[in-house]
């Protein structure tokens, strides 16, 4: 049973940081792509950050140069970093992983894109709070 489990939300002032960290269990982590995804009151949800198998990143503008998306493979967790925060980046924030989406082949091995899509993610986290106050 695939479980995702994110931690590390809370409530900071314009300009502080939070780490968040998103636990996985019940699959093989290297075998999917990672995402954070955040969903605003009234919003739809958008794609942050992301990260293939084969490590290469990927960001939405509005957080590029702020934010850093990164995994423990030992530990099968990801992480976001979250430098600058503005009041716009107010939301609930998931964890996803998945295997829909581009894919190529190196070798004998599949790698899956980095992608902002929600519809390439096929499990998700319960979501964790950031606030932010100006």
């Amino acid at each position: 049973q695939v479980q995702l489990v994110e931690s590390g939300g809370g409530s900071v002032q314009a300009g502080g940081s939070l780490r968040l960290s998103c636990a996985a269990s019940g699959y093989t982590y290297n075998d999917y792509r990672m995402g954070w995804f955040r969903q605003a009151p009234g919003k739809e949800r958008e794609g942050v950050a992301s990260i293939g198998s084969d490590d290469v990143t990927q960001y939405a503008d509005s957080v590029k140069g702020r934010f850093t998306i990164s995994q423990d493979n030992a530990k099968n967790t990801l992480y976001l970093q979250m430098n600058g925060l503005q009041p716009e980046d107010t939301a609930m924030y998931y964890c996803a992983a998945g295997r829909r989406g581009k894919t190529f082949m190196y070798g004998d091995r599949l790698y899956l894109l980095a992608s902002l899509s929600p519809a390439d993610f096929d499990y998700w986290g319960q979501g964790t709070q950031v606030t932010v106050s100006s």
